[in-house]
């Protein structure tokens, strides 16, 4: 049913509210990830003294465990439901739509920001090839039906163009495109009272395109991809659960440093001196008093002033900087264990591994991207169902929803266990374009090999009658009948045959 001007500002509006709330965490991770990361303090003093001269500094793991399961994650096609080989035109629109390196974006935001979406619309430039981008969470949101994590029924993209905001509501009968100004930053109470006012959501001017136009797509053509979603709360990102142990490796590393740096000259102590002062000068630069020294001073220069009787100086050994890097050792290999991510990817240390301990190595790996293929390969489905729907191909876009999303092995293997194994599985039957399919080749490269295959046999018909002789010979025989079964051949009961 077709809602009308205020209904779609109120929805924005709910919509606009929901992404306000999540943008806080989305930009933490996203900011822990580039290595933008706030440096915590474990004491007031350490922060007065030294906070300033590592304010910049992070020793960045988040990021690798982000990027760990994204570059594992490549698509190869999709297959529709009922058919033996993957769909041709469907890659070719995610060819034309650069996908192959776009949705490495958007998996990527999805691990960080615990989301991202799709958005598939149609080409005015080609009614062929509809427009499928891969969209930020900071942007986009995604409203449900009641008791669903599947059917939408909204969905709000938001962002600015100079000084204004836009925003496009998509709803499963119609698209409204709206706009309105940005509020000022400084302003009066009464001035900010009238921003208020002003700045509500508008109809964009499009031209002689109609707003709201009608969506002929007939479902909302946004679609999210969670990143370890849970049954009754919101997706969780990868990086937020390193976020605590990461800030405790900056901060290790902060002390480690000014150790290191308090190590590399004499600490001394002062005992039995008065404290020093400093002469207090008048306008003419006379004399006219004296005060205490600031100790503070002092201690920036690592010297330690204590009143008392009998003079005398001494040193402080330096300090064992080993306890710090064992300790951040400790920290990094949580990481490691809590996100599943190898060891040898964070620390760096292999020695003497082979091929079985690097696979074993790399399981928990594995499993998270394969978590990551499934929830990821539903939305994808749906993408695909949309492009088709795009289209104008109903029963195609029926199909797709319950096919499969063809993805690239996440598992590492040397090329010597891969084709070891992919030949015994030729001996015992496995068809060539199952095999070539798990060496790792695409769909189209598959359709390729198999047509250069075709050629080389017509150009050497004895070779190609040969190959199928040895491919008979494979086949076991069928077993004889037991004796006794039946008739004998060659006369009656009890004659010789």
């Amino acid at each position: 049913m077709p809602v009308t001007l205020e209904h779609a500002r109120a929805l924005v509006d709910t919509l606009e509210a929901e992404l306000s709330t999540r943008w806080g965490r989305i930009s933490t991770n996203q900011r822990y990830y580039k290595g933008e990361q706030p440096l915590r303090f474990a004491s007031e003093e350490f922060r007065k003294y030294h906070g300033e001269r590592y304010r910049d500094f992070s020793d960045n793991w988040t990021q690798v465990v982000a990027d760990s399961p994204v570059e594992r994650l490549t698509v190869t096609g999709v297959k529709p439901a009922g058919a033996d080989q993957a769909d041709a035109e469907s890659w070719r629109v995610w060819q034309t739509n650069a996908l192959d390196a776009d949705s490495q974006l958007g998996f990527l935001g999805s691990v960080v920001s615990a989301r991202s979406f799709a958005l598939v619309w149609g080409n005015p430039d080609d009614e062929d090839t509809p427009l499928v981008t891969f969209e930020d969470a900071s942007q986009c949101v995604v409203a449900y039906e009641p008791g669903s994590r599947r059917r939408r029924r909204a969905a709000l993209r938001r962002w600015q163009d100079g000084e204004t905001e836009m925003a496009v509501l998509y709803l499963p009968d119609q698209v409204w495109k709206l706009e309105r100004p940005l509020p000022r930053q400084e302003k009066s109470a009464n001035m900010a009272q009238a921003d208020e006012e002003i700045a509500s959501w508008e109809p964009r001017d499009t031209g002689a395109e109609p707003n709201p136009q009608t969506n002929p797509l007939g479902v909302v053509p946004l679609v999210e991809l969670p990143n370890r979603p849970l049954l009754a709360d919101d997706p969780i990102s990868d990086v937020s659960g390193v976020v605590a142990m990461q800030d405790a490796v900056n901060l290790l590393w902060a002390q480690l440093f000014t150790a290191s740096d308090y190590a590399s000259f004499p600490q001394r102590i002062v005992l039995g001196a008065e404290r020093p002062t400093i002469p207090v000068l008048n306008d003419q630069g006379e004399v006219v008093g004296e005060r205490p020294a600031d100790l503070s001073k002092f201690a920036v220069d690592r010297v330690l002033w204590v009143d008392g009787e009998n003079v005398r100086t001494d040193e402080w050994s330096a300090a064992n900087l080993a306890a710090y890097s064992d300790v951040i050792e400790v920290a990094v290999g949580h990481i490691a264990a809590q996100t599943r991510t190898p060891q040898h990817y964070l620390v760096g240390k292999m020695a003497n591994l082979s091929g079985d301990a690097l696979i074993a190595a790399e399981t928990g790996l594995v499993k998270r991207t394969e978590e990551k293929q499934l929830w990821f390969g539903q939305a994808l489905r749906e993408v695909f169902a949309l492009v088709a729907l795009a289209q104008g191909d109903t029963s195609k876009a029926r199909a797709l929803r319950s096919g499969q999303v063809l993805w690239a092995d996440a598992e590492s293997r040397s090329h010597a266990q891969l084709a070891d194994a992919l030949t015994k599985l030729k001996q015992i039957g496995f068809p060539f374009e199952w095999i070539a399919l798990r060496y790792g080749l695409t769909p189209t490269e598959v359709a390729d090999m198999l047509a250069m295959k075709q050629r080389e046999a017509d150009m050497d018909p004895i070779g190609a009658i040969a190959d199928q002789m040895e491919r008979a010979r494979q086949i076991p025989a069928p077993d004889e009948a037991p004796e006794g079964d039946g008739e004998e051949a060659g006369g009656d009961e009890g004659e010789p045959a």
